[in-house]
């Protein structure tokens, strides 16, 4: 396994006259994830004016309720378009990493994760990992964000066995597929997600548009992680 440096510097090269088509590519999810928010704040927000309008006030209990339902929604409608698009743009690096392509088109390279041949896929298998996860969390938080990196390749698993043999693989073996991957390696990724936390901060003082250029930064960073992990744990 290559170093964090040498990763990114990967991510860079792929990157390196493909900064607008990955911007644009970035373009439609961000917009989306900003209006999600934006929605579930306004379906929150206004239930909790209408009961202080009506009582005069509201109290502490109502207003964790309201939030909490909302955020809860929001996290598993964010998470799952996050794992639609995500898959998509990595799928698309991972693709010029390995010089089955050349060029980005971001208004369908978006949305490869949406075909008809992924998107069932993604939706069971980020269902299911959110279910395995949590179960892990409710033993204690370590084990529940250990389980997360170890089920964090299922997508590049899916797409790979999809891709070699034109048929929907199995859901869970390609959990355990990434578990196995991942055996050794989550401290790695841990390392590279901590690596990148300057550049979220930068990214959250421009009010979230610093991610249009962070996001295919990410991605292409994470695809060559998992170019690079040994694929005989998959054998």
């Amino acid at each position: 396994m290559k170093s964090i440096g040498e990763l990114k510097r990967e991510a860079k090269q792929m990157l390196q006259g493909r900064w607008k088509d990955s911007v644009l590519m970035c373009l439609v999810p961000t917009l989306i994830a900003i209006a999600i928010t934006a929605v579930l704040v306004v379906v929150a927000v206004i239930p909790l004016m209408a009961l202080m309008n009506s009582n005069g006030s509201i109290d502490a209990s109502t207003v964790e309720t309201a939030s909490s339902t909302g955020n809860g929604g929001g996290g598993l409608i964010n998470g799952l378009f996050a794992a639609l698009f995500g898959a998509g743009i990595s799928w698309t690096f991972l693709d010029i990493l390995r010089g089955k392509r050349t060029e980005i088109n971001p208004f369908s390279d978006v949305f490869r994760g949406f075909n008809g041949a992924f998107v069932l896929g993604i939706i069971v298998i980020f269902i299911l990992t959110t279910i395995f996860t949590t179960l892990w969390t409710f033993l204690f938080i370590i084990p529940g964000i250990i389980k997360a990196y170890a089920y964090s390749q299922a997508y590049f698993v899916y797409y790979d066995t999809y891709e070699q043999t034109g048929m929907r693989p199995d859901f869970l073996s390609c959990i355990t597929g990434s578990r196995h991957l991942m055996n050794g390696y989550k401290g790695k990724l841990f390392l590279l997600d901590l690596s990148f936390i300057g550049w979220h901060i930068l990214a959250l003082f421009t009010l979230g548009i610093g991610y249009l250029w962070l996001t295919p930064y990410i991605s292409a960073t994470k695809a060559a992680f998992y170019e690079n992990l040994p694929k005989q744990a998959l054998a």
